[in-house]
């Protein structure tokens, strides 16, 4: 190529005779020569790397530990390896996290695995099934992160005497008894399992003996005082104070069970503390004050001179003073004139035999209910001490306030239904006369108006009575199938009258809302009612802008009621009303009594008390329930819950027939009308009498009975039901054993739905006080159109 190259430049240059097309040439050549040389080299061979498949035996082999469980798992959650323990503990048929535990224990399980594959390791504290308990640890691993190491450790229950026991024996021990103490563990049936050097040495004489097994007691020795000592030492020993404390697992769940715990036993001298140095009074009170401090039992101990040694918790709460320092004396927690009873009883168990007694006494927070303060000796742990106990009555007066007050409020209903009952009567009178004096008056007439504001202020008065009867629980309710949001609605432009333009008033529907069984005219009392109280409270609060009212209608399913663990509402579907405001608040010491008659918060001569009382009885008889919740200075929610209706086979059977229209009754008819006070009866007399019916009255049930069995004939019987001598139902079953079919028409104060438990008579029908001229000649003529069908 060299030759070839030199001939080729002579050749041009004999062409050319020019060096520089010489030049030219050869550089041509060397560039075509390079570039040829580069695409021409051979491309270096690519290394082919190839991974091999793990080898799971040499993993079994690296994982295999007796004293926890391995296993290896994919992303797909299969179980690739596991150890022997791992097979033994919980089987190859199970993959974490997936293993043989309880519920909780999966939880935790999956949260582990979870936290493994996102974070790179997670960990279960406590997983446990009937065979035992373990933690586990899951680590990502794998050169793709495609493994989870799971890590399951057997939790072994710690043994606190057997770690006790070794430093008893060593510097523990030789430190106690350096101190003045002799130690050892005693078991429950009273044996010694371990005693220290100290205890050794003053019980046997020989640091080094072996008093394992042996009886506590045989190396002690109690006199006729009750004072325990050293029996080796005899009479001439020195009283001992003993320190008992249970050992077991501070952290262990559970009440210690005496009975089945090893104890510590704790020996000094009596008048030497636990450090050596002397202490007054008595010996054993920083061992009982151990013992009882955290009981729930309220306990106490004083000395023979009447002061207080220590009280625990329970004691302190249950005189009234939790959270103080005990006082000096017991007799400062208690009224002046019980002072001198205590200090006698203490001195008196103090000095004599071992006994145990109850006194009756005040505190001073609570001077109007006494309650019993128990007294006992001590005796065996020191000098002579009395131990008092006095019980938290705290929940039992509670309860015994609120049992007076339900006995009270069934009265005061029972009252309220009575006067209502007979202010009905003296109002269906006068609503009567002023109906008749009225057919003989016209508008224009100088006596109309006043007739007609005597009858608006009777009106007036029934609505109160009917107050009354809402919260007594007997008001007359018709109940109907409805829709709460229906209710609102009607009732909503009332409302914004009501609450002005100075309140907002945002109404807000839930759907697939559930109907009720309610009477709509009390639901619409019950609105009112709330919304009104909560319009006074927004106002008293006095914001920029008025506040704000929310009334809302909300489905409740019974899975939102097992939620709320709610001990008073069944678990079923409910529909509630929902009023809430941002006023001023209920303190929570009135919280409790909103919804008693006449208990208001509001100035006077500004509310009656009787507006969530009648609310509150208006619920209760449809059936629901109302809770209150507020927050001084933020606003009150009160929540009405209406069980949800589901209508019954016969209810749906009757919406697919086509009602009937009512029969018309074309007037006249035979009234027998039983009635015992005289205006009712001449009122309902005269507007029978005026529609054209044959009226024969009668005073009471004797009477009216006289006329039947005189042979006298009656298509329809108007009666009162309660009435002096025979009342109205018994009257009636007289009639219908001598005529089955006579039509009964019943008028009361009382509730409807009551009435008919009480007198369990069938086919008759109510007609509730106080009623009109109209209404009760309408509701004759419909009777007697029912009888003809």
């Amino acid at each position: 190529m060299g030759a070839a190259l030199a001939v080729s430049l002579g050749i041009v240059w004999l062409a050319t005779n020019s060096a520089p097309a010489v030049a030219a040439f050869a550089a041509g050549l060397v560039a075509l020569g390079g570039l040829t040389w580069v695409l021409a080299r051979p491309k270096p061979v690519q290394q082919q790397v190839e991974y091999a498949l793990p080898d799971w035996s040499v993993t079994v082999a690296a994982i295999d530990r007796p004293d926890c469980a391995v296993a290896i798992t994919d992303r797909a959650g299969r179980l690739v390896c596991a150890n022997r323990a791992f097979e033994v503990w919980f089987t190859t048929a199970h993959a974490p996290p997936r293993l043989p535990v309880d519920n909780a224990s999966l939880e935790r399980l999956a949260k582990a695995g979870r936290s493994g594959w996102r974070d790179g390791q997670g960990k279960a504290d406590i997983i446990e099934n009937e065979s035992g308990r373990w933690s586990a640890e899951a680590q990502r691993a794998g050169r793709g992160d495609d493994y989870l190491v799971w890590t399951i450790s057997p939790l072994s229950n710690p043994d606190p005497v057997a770690e006790l026991v070794p430093h008893l024996d060593g510097k523990l021990g030789r430190a106690l008894a350096a101190a003045g103490m002799a130690a050892a563990i005693v078991d429950p049936d009273g044996k010694i399992r371990a005693a220290s050097s100290g205890f050794a040495a003053r019980a046997t004489g020989d640091p080094a003996a072996l008093l394992t097994g042996q009886e506590f007691t045989a190396f002690l020795r109690q006199d006729e005082r009750d004072q325990v000592s050293w029996a080796r030492e005899g009479r001439r020993g020195n009283p001992l104070t003993m320190y008992y404390l249970p050992v077991r697992d501070p952290d262990a769940p559970g009440a210690v069970d005496y009975g089945t715990t090893p104890s510590l036993m704790l020996l000094v001298e009596a008048g030497v503390g636990l450090g050596g140095g002397a202490v007054e009074g008595t010996a054993a009170v920083p061992h009982l004050e151990a013992l009882l401090g955290n009981l729930p039992l309220g306990l106490a101990m004083a000395d023979r001179d009447g002061r207080l040694l220590f009280a625990n918790p329970a004691f302190m709460r249950a005189a009234g003073r939790e959270g103080e320092a005990p006082p000096v004396y017991p007799t400062d927690l208690v009224v002046q004139e019980d002072k001198g009873a205590i200090s006698d009883a203490i001195r008196r168990f103090a000095q004599g035999p071992a006994a145990a007694g109850d006194l009756a006494v005040r505190l001073r927070t609570q001077p109007e209910d006494p309650v019993t303060l128990s007294l006992a000796g001590v005796r065996g742990l020191g000098e002579a001490a009395v131990l008092l106990s006095l019980t938290d009555s705290s929940e039992e007066t509670r309860l015994k306030r609120q049992v007076a007050q339900a006995t009270k409020m069934q009265a005061v209903g029972q009252l309220a239904g009575g006067v209502a009952h007979d202010f009905n009567n003296v109002l269906t009178a006068i609503l009567g006369t002023c109906d008749l004096m009225l057919l003989r008056h016209t508008p224009g007439d100088s006596d109309y108006d006043d007739i007609q504001q005597i009858r608006a202020n009777s009106n007036r008065a029934a609505s109160l009575t009917r107050q009354l009867l809402a919260f007594s629980r007997q008001q007359t309710l018709r109940p109907e199938v409805l829709q709460l949001p229906d209710v609102v609605q009607d009732v909503s432009t009332l409302l914004k009258r009501l609450i002005g333009e100075k309140v907002k008033l945002s109404v807000a529907h839930d759907r697939d809302l559930g109907a009720v069984r309610a009477d709509p005219s009390q639901l619409e009392q019950v609105i009112v009612n709330l919304v009104v109280n909560a319009r006074d409270a927004v106002l008293a609060k006095g914001e920029i802008g008025g506040g704000k009212i929310t009334l809302a209608t909300r489905r409740v399913t019974a899975a939102d009621v097992r939620a709320m663990r709610s001990a008073i509402m069944p678990q079923v579907d409910y529909t509630a009303l929902v009023v809430e405001d941002t006023g001023t608040g209920i303190a929570p010491d009135y919280l409790g009594k909103i919804f008693e008659p006449f208990f208001t918060t509001k100035e006077q001569g500004k509310g009656t008390g009787l507006g969530l009382s009648t609310v509150y009885g208006i619920v209760k008889q449809s059936g629901g329930f109302i809770f209150a919740d507020s927050e001084v200075g933020k606003g009150t929610k009160f929540t009405v819950y209406l069980p949800v209706h589901h209508a019954s086979p016969e209810e749906l059977a009757a919406k697919t027939v086509r009602a009937e229209p009512a029969a018309q009754w074309a007037g006249g008819g035979r009234v027998l009308l039983v009635e015992d006070e005289d205006m009712v009866r001449a009122v309902a007399e005269r507007a029978l009498t005026r529609a054209g019916y044959t009226v024969t009255a009668a005073a009471d049930g004797d009477e009216g009975l006289a006329y039947v069995e005189q042979g006298a004939e009656f298509d329809l019987v108007l009666s009162d039901v309660v009435m002096p001598g025979m009342d109205g139902p018994a009257m009636v079953r007289e009639i219908r054993a001598r005529h089955p079919s006579l039509p009964v028409l019943f008028m009361s104060g009382y509730a409807e739905e009551q009435l008919r438990k009480e007198i369990d008579i069938a086919d008759v029908h109510f007609l509730p006080k106080p009623f009109t001229v109209q209404q009760v000649t309408d509701k004759v003529g419909g009777v007697l159109a029912a009888a003809r069908i």
